[in-house]
């Protein structure tokens, strides 16, 4: 069951809270920093004093850029193939570290566009208090399984 949104919030604006992520800035204000190390979200904004500990992008990130490191590569590995037909090692030499910086490059921008698509929609305790006070104790118990 889901907890009811407040209708009487003020909608956020998805699509700057996505680029302000992508540009791993503070999604509220777009002048903090994301980021305190490379992938390590600071626990609220030094410029607002928002609050990013929320965030719940857990294996989002790493799968969509796996996703479009995929396609970029994938697509590059045959358009070169079919111009050029280079030795393997000269495939290898290119694509693998091409590989490995597009994902390095794309991992932090991805993983913020999350967090300020999850501010902005107030996902997750970030602002609706429907979920910031949640009482976990309210959630049913488990049944221990039995033992076979």
């Amino acid at each position: 069951m889901a907890a009811p949104v407040d209708d009487s919030l003020p909608p956020r604006d998805v699509w700057q809270s996505l680029k302000r992520g992508w540009r791993q800035k503070c999604p509220c204000c777009g002048n903090g920093r994301i980021y305190g190390k490379f992938l390590k979200v600071n626990d609220v904004c030094s410029s607002c004093g928002t609050e990013l500990f929320h965030h719940r992008a857990d294996d989002a990130p790493p799968y969509f850029v796996m996703t479009i490191t995929g396609h970029v590569i994938v697509g590059g590995i045959l358009m070169t193939e079919k111009m050029f037909a280079p030795p393997v090692w000269v495939e290898l030499a290119v694509w693998l570290p091409v590989t490995v910086l597009l994902s390095l490059w794309l991992l932090p921008r991805v993983k913020g566009a999350l967090i300020g698509y999850q501010w902005a929609l107030r996902m997750h305790g970030f602002g609706n208090p429907a979920f910031d006070n949640d009482d976990l104790s309210r959630l049913p118990s488990a049944e221990p399984e039995a033992v076979k």
